[in-house]
């Protein structure tokens, strides 16, 4: 990554800064995502130019409507209408508070509802804690008092039997493990979280928390997770829907993984935990296959990826290039440029 890669970051998050956090096509916004994700892929040039190409879909920040009181945070949780509230509330406390404070205290209590907005609110608030890593600006901190509004204003959690699991083990493993809900009991209804309601009725997904063995390195765990998230991508996907999916279980994982540094160990792990369960639920309701153990090898190089990724322009296919060339680069597996490859060929073009 170049040293001035996120030089253009500040403009990009001002110019957002009037934006809300939907599209007007009623999806969610990813431009703060995507740009920090050009950055990271050491492409400043590319970022000005995506940012006034998709802001035409977005919509303006929703007004403030009730302070939210600190001692009373948990009244205000899955309120999507409060975005704004939240994200003033976050403000507050960052005017206050150095950033890897706000960012541990708040993880630690919103991870339980990691799969919040499809996990776009982990997503979001790891993009937002790895250019604060980098640097730290005002512009970067209101993101970041945004990205942790995004994920509190849609918080969901899924239903859990802790310790209700016979054995803890890897990622690989486990997954296998996993039993997935029927086609005739799923309930797709437009978005990818009115699926994740089927799991309410669904007690076999109850154990899935704790199947995952969490006693290894933290980052060593984001490696194999998303390893084996990137198999279950190339195992399931069959349409553009799938595709946007599956990408998620990756990306948010690997986004756990940009905000792991700033954790307490016992907050990491329980995050870890969630995060398993959020991506097994994507599994669950929308997959029928598990990881597959032999990926055949794409032919080509990151380069040639990151500017294949640029000229789709999808913000799914920026950000899950981004993702899965990262965890390539700290632990190469042939499942992430092969997926990364199938992405680009199956979702639209930007």
């Amino acid at each position: 990554m170049a040293a001035n890669s996120y030089t253009p970051l500040d403009d990009a998050l001002d110019i957002l800064a009037a934006y809300g956090p939907d599209l007007a096509n009623g999806l969610t916004s990813h431009a703060p995502m995507a740009a920090e994700a050009l950055c990271a892929l050491g492409r400043p040039d590319a970022v000005l130019p995506w940012v006034e190409r998709y802001r035409a879909g977005m919509l303006p920040r929703p007004p403030a409507r009730e302070r939210i009181v600190p001692e009373r945070w948990r009244d205000a949780l899955a309120h999507e209408q409060r975005f704004t509230d939240w994200s003033l509330f976050f403000a507050e406390e960052l005017r206050s508070t150095p950033w890897p404070v706000v960012l541990e205290r708040w993880v630690g209590r919103l991870a339980p509802g990691f799969s919040a907005s499809a996990t776009h609110g982990v997503i979001r608030v790891g993009h937002a804690a790895r250019s604060l890593a980098e640097s730290e600006t005002p512009a970067r901190v209101h993101e970041l008092a945004d990205a942790l509004a995004s994920w509190a204003s849609t918080y969901q959690e899924l239903p859990a039997r802790a310790g209700a699991a016979q054995r803890r083990t890897a990622p690989r493993e486990a997954i296998t493990e996993v039993v997935v809900v029927p086609p005739d009991r799923r309930c797709f209804s437009g978005t990818i979280t009115s699926s994740l309601d089927a799991l309410n009725e669904f007690p076999a997904f109850g154990p899935v928390i704790d199947l995952l063995d969490v006693d290894s390195e933290p980052q060593t765990l984001v490696s194999e997770l998303t390893d084996t998230f990137a198999r279950v991508y190339l195992a399931n996907t069959h349409d553009v829907l799938s595709a946007i999916v599956f990408i998620h279980g990756v990306t948010s994982i690997a986004a756990l993984g940009n905000v792991l540094p700033h954790l307490a160990d016992p907050i990491g792990r329980a995050a870890l935990r969630f995060a398993w369960q959020s991506s097994c639920a994507l599994y669950a309701t929308f997959g029928s296959r598990p990881a597959p153990d032999r990926i055949e090898p794409a032919d080509v190089d990151a380069e040639a990826l990151v500017d294949r990724a640029i000229a789709h322009g999808d913000e799914h296919a920026i950000k899950f290039t981004e993702a899965c060339l990262s965890q390539h680069a700290h632990r190469p597996s042939p499942a992430y440029l092969a997926a990364a490859c199938h992405a680009l060929e199956t979702l639209p073009r930007g």
